[in-house]
């Protein structure tokens, strides 16, 4: 029911003078031509333009689509004054969101391409819409334009960019905040839960149905139990709290969105007199191959790790920030949500205690009972196959379920130190208390273990291995093939047919992520920025603006220096940039 009102007017000019031909407009179903006729000199020079208002009846968009459709084109400027309107707009948007990579031409033009493709389907004239990050873009129809989790891996670039950008996709969850409460009574929880898909409306859009080219068959989708989207709702705003400090907005729809996510994570989380712990039961984790255990009817499994760590940090961090906002804010949720401080207690009681299964080793099992499920002949399918990223499909082709293998599609425990540090991750897992040892060591054990047992049947998980790799020394090598990976992923279509249905915006943005990360080596703190460059030996420089807690920053890294200037009103003041070894500090004070 939402109406979409195209208006377009058509004109001639010769010499500068507008030219008025004779104009015949015929229709048929799903076509509207126009012929105009008019007799023309020789030697003379004519142009056409074509210019056209586009409106809908969408609640965000225009009561009256059909007027402003044909106001928008009577008496609309020429094409060239349109033209540098575009330009004085994207050179602004190149101004802030460019990255400059000398010694590696093909790094330069797939980072630029992806910087491009994002800000096509977001920027901060669209932020009048309502609508979330597609995963897919405006690009093409690959999941109907659905809203998952890849906020996660693009909320980034915006924070840093065009903060404002991301304000307006958490605003699409604010408002589609009462459909998730909906959804969390259904299903007999407390709080909200935001559904694995969603579109307009914020409902449940996540498919039942896959459909397996390798077998032609449509095999049963338990995806949907991936209550994990809740989680990266979470931290995206957190994160754009933390780089934005946007008092206004996590006062007036941040913290309720976090407390009413904290309340499902807290009912969804069961004590078992057993072990003293809360088991969070029947949710499906990133890694999407497994969905339930083998033998078995029921959807879903126990204790993914991942859920659960990130519960636990989710409920802290909650916890947190409700106690640092003021006085006036916790009676405003108390008011809107009858929220009393006693829940922060069994939040707190529930992160002590929350279940994790990890052996002694500190290896992080994914699930309650992996250890039990086959190892699987990597070499063997190799061999046959060649590309086995989907070895999901190829496993049910031969009538196995990939549920009965140690075989993942992509980072599911790594997952974690993909959005936390490995000190911060080892931190929660102290305050759930178990002992993990030496952070670093604690994220080789299962790097290694795992990365041995992934086919990256996501593109998604290129950037997050590439990412995490950059805290491992003996790995580093590993960070330069994961991201050429990631750049090649859309430019190539190297997973066989999918980019002509849409481009990849997380793995786009999350290349991106890596040059923070990963080779500029960037820490963000509340008073200061922290980097510890690692260019890859070839690159001779990298730089590019960046917007921290108000203060935009233009850093440039060589391979034995880097240079931090402020940038207010248009010139670049320098900042004091403080060296210890390879790690640079600059103070925001």
């Amino acid at each position: 029911h939402v109406k979409i009102c195209m208006n377009a007017v058509s004109r001639f000019f010769s010499n500068g003078e507008q030219l008025r031909p004779q104009r015949h407009v015929t229709t048929e179903p799903g076509l509207v031509t126009e012929v105009f006729t008019m007799e023309l000199e020789e030697g003379q020079s004519y142009t056409y333009e074509k210019t056209m208002g586009l409106f809908t009846s969408a609640a965000w968009d225009s009561d009256t689509p059909e007027q402003q459709a044909r106001e928008a084109v009577n008496g609309v400027a020429r094409f060239e004054r349109l033209l540098e309107s575009h330009k004085s707009v994207w050179t602004e948007y190149w101004n802030q969101a460019d990255f400059v990579i000398e010694g590696d031409r093909f790094a330069q033009k797939a980072v630029r391409l992806h910087a491009y493709h994002l800000l096509a389907t977001a920027n901060p004239q669209s932020t009048f819409v309502d609508w979330g990050l597609p995963a897919r873009g405006l690009h093409g129809e690959a999941y109907r334009g659905h809203i998952f989790w890849d906020e996660l891996f693009i909320s980034p670039f915006y924070n840093l960019h065009f903060p404002e950008v991301t304000r307006n996709h958490l605003m699409y969850r604010y408002r589609r905040l009462e459909e998730a409460r909906k959804i969390a009574d259904h299903e007999h929880f407390t709080g909200a839960l935001y559904p694995w898909q969603s579109a307009e409306d914020g409902g449940r859009d996540s498919q039942t149905l896959h459909y397996n080219p390798n077998s032609g068959k449509w095999d049963p989708d338990l995806t949907y139990l991936q209550r994990h989207i809740n989680i990266a709702v979470a931290y995206n705003i957190w994160e754009y709290f933390y780089t934005t400090a946007d008092d206004e907005f996590i006062d007036n729809y941040g913290l309720e969105m976090l407390l009413e996510i904290a309340r499902f994570w807290a009912s969804i989380a069961q004590l078992e007199e057993q072990d003293g712990r809360y088991h969070i039961r029947n949710v499906v984790g990133p890694d999407e191959f497994h969905t339930q255990y083998p033998k078995t009817e029921d959807g879903g499994l126990d204790d993914n790790a991942y859920t659960n760590i990130m519960t636990a940090w989710l409920l802290h961090k909650t916890v947190a920030t409700y106690k640092h906002r003021p006085e006036t804010v916790h009676q405003d949720m108390h008011t809107r949500l009858r929220f009393e401080d006693s829940e922060l207690e069994l939040w707190e009681d529930i992160v002590s205690r929350m279940y994790v299964p990890i052996r002694e080793d500190g290896l992080i099992e994914q699930f309650s009972g992996w250890m039990d499920l086959y190892e699987l002949n990597w070499k063997e399918y190799g061999r046959k196959y060649g590309n086995i990223r989907r070895l999901d499909r190829i496993l049910k082709a031969e009538g196995i379920s990939p549920n009965h293998y140690k075989a993942i599609k992509q980072a599911d425990v790594l997952q974690c130190f993909y959005m936390l540090s490995p000190g911060q991750v080892s931190n929660i897992l102290g305050l759930m208390g178990y002992e993990t040892g030496e952070p670093q060591q604690l994220l080789q054990t299962n790097y290694e273990y795992y990365t041995a047992r992934t086919s990256h049947g996501s593109t998604l998980s290129y950037v997050v291995h590439s990412s995490i790799s950059n805290y491992l020394s003996t790995h580093r090598q590993n960070k330069w093939s994961w991201f050429l990976a990631a750049l090649k992923s859309d430019m190539y279509d190297t997973q066989g047919g999918t980019t002509m249905e849409g481009i990849h915006c997380g793995v786009m943005a999350g290349t991106i992520e890596i040059l923070f990360k990963g080779f500029a080596g960037i820490n963000l703190y509340k008073d200061k920025i922290e980097l510890n460059p690692q260019l890859p030996p070839s690159w001779r420089k990298l730089s590019f603006k960046m917007t921290h807690r108000g203060t935009t920053l233009v850093v440039v890294i060589l391979p034995d220096k880097i240079y931090a200037n402020r940038l207010i009103d248009g010139r670049e003041e320098p900042m004091a940039c403080t060296e210890d070894g390879s790690c640079y500090t600059i103070s925001l004070r």
